[in-house]
């Protein structure tokens, strides 16, 4: 008696369940029918509004007017000057131009330079320095230059007594070198070709030669 008791309240149920899918399917059918799953989707997803948005042309400034023509005021050049200067012939004229009563000066006579030569040495007729270089300065190897202002006599000769003016950094080639000077034979300085005594500066090297 349990186990029929449970069959039959089990088949009612099933067969509800059934009838409520069944009308649920035709009720979906009926909406579609109608219209009104596209309402529910327009209600869902509203529509797109779109707006068409004009552009603005701005309006282009106009250009601006021309520049005023300006007058130029004309211009005047001035006429050349003409200045028509008409030679005058003095050749004919009989006008004194110039009368004086003063005596000419005299031009001054010409200035006179006398025409001076500086002595110059004889070489024939003088001593050779290397017969005045000393001994101990050949040893000690000692060289130099030394400069000597002597005075030539009119003869040839060496007149007074020579001086150092520039030493050669060694006392005894620079007393060689006036030994040297006080013997040595000149061809005398003249003025306008004549021999005069005249006086001069001259070097006197010693160099040791192999």
């Amino acid at each position: 008696m349990a186990a029929y008791a449970h069959e039959s309240t089990f088949v009612p149920r099933r067969i509800v369940v059934f009838m409520f899918i069944v009308a649920l399917h035709i009720a979906l059918i009926w909406a579609l029918a109608n219209g009104l799953a596209r309402k529910v989707v327009e209600v869902l997803a509203p529509p797109i509004q779109t707006d068409i948005i004009e552009e603005v042309k701005q309006d282009e400034p106009p250009p601006p007017p021309p520049p005023p023509e300006m007058e130029r005021p004309p211009v005047e050049v001035p006429p050349p000057e003409v200045n028509i200067q008409i030679p005058v012939d003095t050749s004919t004229s009989t006008a004194i131009t110039d009368v004086t009563d003063r005596p000419v000066p005299m031009a001054p006579p010409p200035v006179h330079r006398a025409v001076r030569v500086a002595p110059k040495l004889d070489v024939r007729r003088s001593p050779s320095t290397d017969d005045y270089y000393p001994p101990a300065s050949r040893r000690a190897e000692e060289e130099g230059v030394t400069t000597i202002h002597a005075c030539v006599s009119p003869d040839g000769r060496t007149a007074g007594q020579p001086t150092v003016t520039k030493s050669s950094g060694h006392e005894r080639l620079d007393e060689a070198a006036v030994k040297w000077a006080s013997r040595a034979r000149w061809s005398p300085g003249t003025e306008d070709g004549k021999p005069i005594e005249s006086c001069q500066q001259f070097n006197v090297r010693f160099k040791l030669t192999n």
